[in-house]
């Protein structure tokens, strides 16, 4: 009789929920649980397919929430044990959760080797520009001017751009979406998800107590057609209530113009390319922001071509066995020279 092969189970957001999250009612980590659980049953994983691991921040109760695998390691150090998570289990699926204050202060060093090894993680780094687990202080994201319980007159310091960063450390997927666009997130998810390396994905959180409506002017109903720029892989970057505005490149510099005035049209209009060789153009969408432009949402980057770092690892680990054998560890670990010492020898 021939043995029969038994199907995965098909999982169900609820499958993935665990215990009952706690968050200040109208927290964004309502809306990104929620979307990660669906997102995972979506993509065929069972529960012992996937990782998240997480540092330290309100963001990072994930694990305690997701019925999976889960580590909630110390402060900025999450980037870190996923490395050793995935190194030692390739197949599982990894998942990083942290903040702006976690992932980009104390984890700032670990978020920035993360991305250069082309670990195959993907990274969710929640940015309400603020610290809310410790009350209110203002945090690397935080805009010059914010008046916060550590800047009561208001920050003096440049923030951190999260793209800029993530694409000055070479990143091989980067990208950003919002905590109140479910369908969004779930659509940058599953990409990041799936793309083989490091991946890395902004998402513009709303603190309701501490920076409520911070990204207001951006994801307001009322005028988020003419102030956010959806990107889509081999359209045009056009934008607007009406889709009538677009961008335009003019001396290698982005220029809003509207499309059937002045005589342009939709042919002139910039098209997006996330595996575009040209850096500079993804620099450019990362630059992008409103007031003076929309602000770019989606996949900014996705370069396919790279070995990722846990790949790489395991090849060596393979070469290294057919030339020398498995090894001995303990016969590593004492080294080649061993003392016994016996009583008296010491004087």
């Amino acid at each position: 009789m021939a043995d029969t092969i038994e199907e995965k189970p098909k999982l169900t957001r609820q499958d993935f929920s665990a215990s009952h999250p706690r968050w200040c009612p109208g927290c964004g980590d309502f809306s990104i649980l929620n979307t990660m659980q669906r997102v995972f049953a979506d993509m065929g994983f069972t529960k012992e397919e996937v990782a998240v691991v997480s540092g330290i921040g309100c963001s990072s109760r994930f694990p305690y929430y997701v019925e999976s695998y889960g580590f909630h390691t110390i402060h900025g150090r999450a980037p870190t044990v996923a490395t050793g998570v995935k190194v030692a289990n390739p197949d599982l699926s990894v998942w990083v959760v942290t903040g702006d204050g976690d992932g980009l202060s104390i984890g700032g060093n670990h978020t920035i080797h993360a991305l250069r090894r082309n670990i195959d993680v993907t990274i969710l780094l929640f940015n309400n520009r603020i610290y809310g687990l410790t009350k209110g202080q203002y945090s690397p994201t935080s805009e010059v001017g914010t008046k916060a319980k550590s800047t009561p007159m208001g920050s003096v310091e440049s923030p951190i751009d999260p793209l800029r960063l993530a694409l000055s450390a070479n990143a091989t997927f980067v990208a950003r979406t919002l905590d109140t666009d479910p369908k969004h997130m779930a659509k940058v998810f599953k990409a990041a998800g799936e793309h083989k390396g490091t991946s890395f994905v902004e998402i513009m959180q709303n603190c309701v107590i501490f920076n409520d409506k911070v990204f207001d002017p951006v994801t307001n109903r009322k005028t988020k057609l003419d102030t956010m720029l959806y990107l889509e892989e081999g359209q045009p970057l056009i934008f607007g209530k009406d889709s009538n505005k677009g961008i335009f490149m003019k001396d290698s510099m982005p220029k809003v113009v509207s499309i059937e005035e002045n005589g342009f049209s939709e042919e002139d209009i910039l098209v997006h390319n996330t595996s575009s060789s040209h850096k500079s153009l993804h620099y450019m969408l990362a630059d992008m922001k409103y007031p003076d432009f929309p602000t770019p949402i989606g996949v900014l980057k996705c370069d396919e071509s790279q070995t990722t770092y846990n790949d790489a690892v395991t090849a060596q680990v393979k070469e290294a066995q057919e030339a020398k054998g498995t090894g001995d560890l303990q016969a590593l670990l004492r080294g080649p020279d061993s003392w016994e010492v016996k009583e008296g020898d010491l004087g």
